[in-house]
């Protein structure tokens, strides 16, 4: 099996730096889109033989290092009983802003609620047999309460910062339920196969450091003490966050994404050297000419030289439009120079 991702993950010793992208299966795929104009987005990740088909689209294309089963943070809220629909952007029937509101949300069992997930990682475990490793992910708690609340995606989500302020005791009730929803879901993910998981916490950077503690962080550490003992790496992305960082490294997790904001290597140097990276191009970056995003991708790597541990990423999920011919480029930077530590960072980017 290619475990290079899978050691990276562990800070073990790796042939060359491992390679994959978040949102790899989605709308800059022209296959991808073709996929859509037949069916809807939910009905795409409630049917698994589509999740599979999109989630197997980017390695058909790509040498990756791993795939992520399709599908979408909020879709485990089903299991409190929250409806939604996606058109294009998540929407919540009814926030949750309430006291009322929180206690009423039943909690009901993953694989009750989101049997799909689970016959989609058996389905695509089994189509990949051993050539590539499978990440199933969950959203943190704290960025599912800011979209609970508001009730869609909005710059800022001043709601739930609201409900911060107004009402902690109920925010507080609302991420304990949210934490051992996502705890039992990342469970099923891994026992259906799941070999990696990573834990998205898309605003957790809206928080100050005091807030992030108390509102974000110690969920995610009850998350991560809740899937230990199944034994695969936990990954913790928090994007828009570089004043969170010592913080998020304590979250327990095997590995911290980071975002492009900050340069890796000032990542690592103020992290320490325990816990692997995983980023960060600029998703931006991939729009520059081919030669270029080759340049920049070894400049990340660069940075990471002589360090163990290092997975290549983007600094967030891949943008619709990205050209196809700049992520053959980023593969190709990967496999040529992943071996490699004989280039020095770009001087302006330091």
């Amino acid at each position: 099996m290619n475990d290079r991702f899978l050691r990276a993950c562990r800070r073990q010793p790796v042939d060359r730096t491992p390679l994959w992208i978040m949102r790899q299966a989605g709308r800059y795929l022209p296959e991808y889109r073709a996929v859509r104009e037949r069916v809807s987005f939910l009905t795409l990740c409630k049917t698994p033989e589509l999740a599979v088909e999109v989630s197997l689209q980017p390695l058909r294309r790509f040498p990756l290092d791993a795939a992520i089963i399709f599908s979408d943070i909020l879709l485990p809220l089903e299991a409190l009983g929250c409806r939604m629909t996606f058109n294009p952007g998540p929407k919540l029937e009814e926030p949750v802003r309430t006291r009322a509101q929180v206690e009423a949300l039943q909690q009901r069992p993953a694989a009750e609620a989101a049997p799909f997930v689970a016959q989609a990682i058996r389905m695509l475990r089994q189509e990949l047999d051993g050539r590539t490793p499978v990440i199933g992910f969950c959203g943190a708690p704290f960025t599912l309460a800011a979209y609970l609340v508001q009730g869609e995606g909005k710059e800022g989500f001043g709601a739930v910062k609201t409900m911060l302020y107004q009402d902690p005791v109920v925010l507080e009730h609302l991420l304990q339920k949210l934490t051992e929803t996502m705890i039992d879901y990342l469970r099923l993910q891994v026992l259906a196969g799941a070999q990696a998981v990573q834990i998205f916490d898309s605003w957790a950077g809206l928080l100050a450091p005091a807030q992030y503690e108390a509102f974000a962080l110690r969920w995610v550490r009850e998350i991560v003490a809740g899937v230990r003992d199944l034994n695969v790496p936990v990954i913790y992305f928090v994007n828009g966050a570089p004043h969170l960082l010592e913080a998020a490294a304590t979250a327990g997790s095997d590995v911290l994404g980071i975002c492009w904001r900050t340069p890796i290597d000032q990542a690592a140097a103020r992290v320490g050297p325990s816990i692997a990276l995983q980023g960060n191009l600029d998703p931006h970056a991939l729009f520059a000419e081919p030669e270029e995003v080759k340049r920049l991708a070894e400049d990340v790597m660069a940075r990471m030289a002589g360090r163990s541990g290092h997975i290549m990423n983007l600094g967030h999920g891949i943008l619709p439009g990205t050209p196809i011919a700049s992520v053959e480029a980023l593969v190709a930077a990967v496999q040529e120079h992943g071996r490699s530590a004989d280039y020095a960072p770009t001087p302006w980017a330091m």
